[in-house]
């Protein structure tokens, strides 16, 4: 099963009626090997597409509900870790929902594909210093929350 189809599995039954029947593949499937870091890492990116792209496994929503069900991929996703004790993870993670928003809010979209990247590699066998470091490394300079 395809992690994707598993998000779509777990999320609440409101948003399965939305699901695509095929949604492909995960971004991250080859980078983080851990199935609960990629299954949370690749929801927390759902979300952020509801918020601000196109969402590959969910589909036919309003803005409004669009905004709500990123937030609950957000919760879904961060829930799974958080019951795990992967207290690292979650920060790693929640740090990623913040400043990304922010890069958004500040017109940097681009920025915010440098912190995904970023914390896929925190969150990898081979770890990385996570996106707090590559916030800070950004020509803003450390102006994360």
């Amino acid at each position: 099963m395809s992690v994707l189809v598993e998000i779509q599995a777990a999320a609440d039954e409101a948003l399965r009626a939305h699901a695509v029947p095929e949604p492909g593949s995960s971004r991250f499937e080859q980078m983080v090997e851990d199935p609960d870091r990629l299954f949370t890492l690749e929801a927390v990116y759902e979300g952020y597409l509801m918020h601000y792209g196109t969402p590959r496994a969910f589909t036919r929503m309003d803005e409004d509900l669009r905004l709500l069900a990123g937030d609950a991929l957000y919760a879904l996703g961060l829930a799974r870790l958080a019951t795990r004790g992967d207290v690292e993870a979650v920060t790693e993670l929640s740090d990623l929902i913040s400043l990304t928003a922010q890069a958004h809010a500040e017109g940097r979209p681009r920025d915010a594909e440098v912190l995904w990247r970023a914390s896929a590699e925190a969150l990898s066998a081979s770890g990385g210093p996570g996106v707090r470091s590559a916030a800070e490394a950004s020509p803003k300079g450390g102006s994360a929350p």
